[in-house]
C-alpha cells in the first residue's frame, strides 16, 4: 500500500486522483512539485487513468505511484483517505473526468478516488477538480454547478498565454501551480501577472528538476 512514509516530519498532506480522461501529466507533475515543496503525498488512480499513463506518456503505472510518498488501489475502501478523522490539506483530482465527477456530484462512490473526494467534501476541505473534457452538454453543465454548491473548486486546465509558454511543459506547470495555489502552496512554476510578468519585466522560468 505505501511506498514510503514522509521523511521529513512534514504534518502537511495532501491527496492526489489521477482519473480516467487525457491530461495524466497533469496529476504526475502535481506529484513531483510536491515532492519539491516537502508535502506528504497520498495517491490513487483509477484503472482508466492507469491506460492513460501507458497511452500519454514512457511510464508505467508503478512509475507513477513511485512517485508519491503513499500509494493506494482503486478499491481499497479501508485506506486512510477513505475517512474525514485522517486529516489532510485537500485534495486535487488531475485529471478528472466525467464519470468521476459525476460519482462525487452524486454522492454514490465506488472507488476510493470518488470516496476520498466526498470525504473531503463533507470535512469541508478543499476539493480541487480539473475537468477534462469539452465541449460540455447540459447534464455536464448542471453537474459541475451542483459540485460547486457543494463547494468543489471546478479548475478546467485551461492554458495561460499571457505566460507565453514555449512547451507542453510550461502549460502543464502553469496549471499545476494554479492547483497548488487553491490549497495554499506557492510552488515556483508559476509565472504570475502584476509580478514575473508585468510591464515587459519577465522572470525566467525555474528550471525543471
Amino acid at each position: 500500500m505505501a511506498r514510503k512514509p514522509a521523511e521529513n516530519g512534514q504534518k502537511s498532506r495532501l491527496i492526489v486522483g489521477l482519473s480516467g480522461a487525457s491530461g495524466v501529466a497533469y496529476g504526475i507533475r502535481l506529484l513531483e512539485a510536491l515532492a519539491e515543496l516537502r508535502i506528504e503525498s497520498h495517491l490513487v488512480m483509477s484503472k482508466a487513468a492507469e491506460m492513460t499513463v501507458a497511452y500519454e506518456t514512457a511510464l508505467k503505472p508503478r512509475d507513477v505511484a513511485a512517485k508519491a510518498d503513499f500509494s493506494y488501489a482503486i478499491g481499497d475502501i479501508g485506506a486512510p483517505i477513505a475517512s474525514g478523522s485522517f486529516k489532510t490539506a485537500g485534495m486535487i483530482v488531475a485529471p478528472c473526468s466525467v464519470r468521476t465527477m459525476s460519482e462525487i456530484a452524486t454522492g454514490v462512490t465506488t472507488t476510493l478516488l470518488s470516496r476520498a473526494a466526498d470525504v473531503t467534501l463533507k470535512e469541508r476541505r478543499p476539493l480541487i477538480l480539473m475537468v477534462r473534457e469539452t465541449p460540455l452538454h447540459l447534464g455536464h453543465l448542471r453537474t459541475l454547478t451542483a459540485l460547486a454548491e457543494m463547494g468543489a473548486i471546478i479548475l478546467p486546465p485551461v492554458p495561460a498565454f499571457y505566460a507565453e509558454p514555449k512547451t507542453l511543459a510550461d502549460l502543464v506547470d502553469q496549471m499545476v501551480a494554479r492547483a497548488l495555489d487553491l490549497v495554499g502552496h506557492d510552488w515556483p512554476g508559476a509565472l504570475r501577472w502584476g509580478e514575473d510578468l508585468a510591464k515587459g519585466r519577465r522572470k525566467p522560468r525555474p528550471p525543471r528538476r
